[in-house]
Formats: structure tokens, sequence, C-alpha cells
């Protein structure tokens, strides 16, 4: 006869099996928000999100809204590390480059993926990067000097095709989305204009207000024409921009032409455990329907507007195919 096993346990009752399982529920449920699953949870240091722009422009301030909402909802310690240069390709190719191990967090701009490809080889390309969601789109808007005495943009073009290669546009940079909707309304208004780049948005007001240029096709000129320090002449999109309810949309004002897919989107290096990825997109969503949140991204003339990762990737792609076609039409072509 066999001796009994000292190590067993008596088998529970099925009511006492369940108390246990659900109270087992209950504490993974009260784990802090770093532990995501028992898969895969969030490193023990701050993630760092990078942005590929300069601080003080729409981008940064996009960046830092989400930063802090995504500090309070997954409970992380959230660093934003602005990476300027190359017209986004420094802070994008570090953060293909990073570990995939959730420390590292991309604002994800369109030109990075749909123009400069066009325009240059890179090292990373959308699928070196986990998409969690497109979170906000672009509208720039066509801002003037207010001595240039223009108060619309068929004023404006009337007064370009007057003085033909005279006046200047600014941009936050080559390549830069402002140089290229400046090229597009050349194209498409038969126009000729100088383009002068600056070095990120914030030192491109300051071009505009101490008229190193005479307009602009950018965000930032939102702020500018609430306080008067700028005239808004259109808003380089398909609707009118809410905080300028007297300011054209661009279909309105006579200039037919398509415009691309713009806007931002939050990636992570590729490989990145998919549960982290999945976490964030989670709270991104919720996060871009806030009043709160989208108020205070409108101020920097960004839209708050949720796109989940495939409907974004589409997007993009279709975009990058339009810049194929356009870029070469108006002179801009691969490097080497």
């Amino acid at each position: 006869m066999n001796s009994p096993d000292r190590t067993a346990r008596p088998a529970l009752a099925p009511s006492r099996r369940r108390v246990l399982h659900c109270a087992g529920v209950l504490a993974v449920g009260a784990l802090p928000g770093r532990f995501v699953s028992a898969q895969a949870r969030w490193p023990d240091r701050p993630l760092r999100f990078i942005v590929p722009f300069p601080p003080g422009g729409n981008s940064d301030a996009l960046a830092r809204v989400l930063a802090d909402r995504l500090r309070d909802t997954l409970k992380l310690n959230i660093v934003v590390d602005n990476r300027p240069g190359g017209t986004t390709q420094v802070g994008t190719e570090a953060a293909a480059r990073a570990e995939p191990d959730g420390s590292t967090m991309l604002l994800v701009t369109a030109t990075t993926f749909t123009v400069l490809p066009n325009l240059r080889k890179m090292s990373f390309d959308l699928n070196s990067f986990e998409i969690a969601g497109g979170v906000a789109d672009y509208v720039p808007i066509v801002t003037a000097r207010n001595g240039l005495g223009v108060k619309s943009l068929p004023e404006l073009i009337a007064l370009a095709k007057r003085q033909p290669g005279k006046l200047t546009w600014g941009s936050a940079g080559v390549a830069s989305a402002g140089h290229i909707y400046g090229e597009i309304l050349k194209r498409h208004a038969g126009i000729d204009m100088l383009h002068v780049p600056f070095k990120g948005s914030g030192e491109l007001v300051a071009g505009l207000l101490g008229e190193t240029v005479d307009m602009i096709i950018d965000g930032v000129g939102l702020g500018l024409a609430r306080n008067g320090k700028a005239v808004a002449l259109a808003t380089f999109f398909e609707k009118r921009h809410p905080d300028l309810p007297d300011v054209p949309a661009l279909p309105e004002t006579g200039v037919k032409m398509e415009l691309p897919a713009g806007g931002w989107g939050i990636g992570f290096p590729k490989g990145t455990p998919r549960p982290l990825v999945d976490a964030t997109s989670s709270a991104l969503e919720k996060i871009m329907v806030e009043p709160d949140t989208r108020e205070k991204l409108l101020r920097a003339s960004v839209v708050a507007q949720w796109q989940p990762a495939p409907a974004y990737r589409t997007a993009l792609g279709k975009a990058r195919a339009y810049y194929g076609e356009l870029l070469p039409a108006i002179g801009m072509k691969q490097e080497g």
C-alpha cells in the first residue's frame, strides 16, 4: 500500500475556487499602471518621449499636452526629449534605433514619412515603428505680416503676381510642411515667391514679427492672428479653424488644390511589446476626445483627431505617393 502524499492539499469546493479566482483578478487589476500584463511591463525608468522638433512650436505643444495626460493615465514618468535636426530625421532616427522595451516613444509627424522618403535616403521607414495611432490634424494658417497690406488670400496672390519673385514666405525648415505648402500654393496659384527657411517654428514667429518674411503657412499663425500681431488670410485646410470662424478655409478662397494627409501620431521602436503599444493606444483614444485636451490643442492650432493605427498608416501611404508625384514637379528631387 502506498504511503499518503503529505504535500497534497485537499480539493477546494467550487464556491471556494471561484472566490479565490475573483480575488486574484482584483489583485491584478489593482496593480500600478506600470504593470500591463503577465508578459509585459513598462521599464523601471522614465519613458523618453522623443519630439523631432525644437521647443516652442505646434508639435512641441502637442507633445507636452499628450505627455501630461499619459502620465496620469498610464501612471508613468514621461520626459519630453526635443531632438530637432534634419527636418525631423535626427529625432526619428534616434527613436528607431532605441531599445524596443517601452522606454522610448516617438511623436510621429507626417512629413517624416511622406515628404522625406521622396527627397533623401533614410535608415528607417514607417515599418521601423509600432504605431499606436494617429492623434491630431495639423491646421496651418496662411498668415501675413501686418505691414504687407493684404487682408485675404486672393489679395496676396494678386500682389505676388504684380511683384513676381519679390514676396517671401518663411517655414520651419527646408522640406518642412510650411515649405511644401508654400510650393504647392505657388504652383496652383501661378505665383513666384522666395522661400526663407528657419530653424523651427519659434524662429519663424520672430521672422514674421520682425518682417524678415512677408507671410507663412504654419499653425503658429493662429496665435499671431488672435493677438493682432499678424493677419490670418485663410486656413490651409479643408475646413475653417474653430478659433478663427471668420477666416475662410482654402476651398472657400477660390484656390483649388488637393491637400494630402498631415498631422501627427504616436509610435514606438519596432519590436516594442504589443501590450505596451496597445495600452498606449487605448489611453490615447480616450484622451483625444476629452474636452480639456481638445481645447488645449486648439490653442496651438492642433485639432485632436484619433485614428486607429491601420487607418493612420494608410493615410500616410497615400500622402507619400502624392508627394512622389508632386515634389519633382515643383523642382524638389531626391538627393544624390
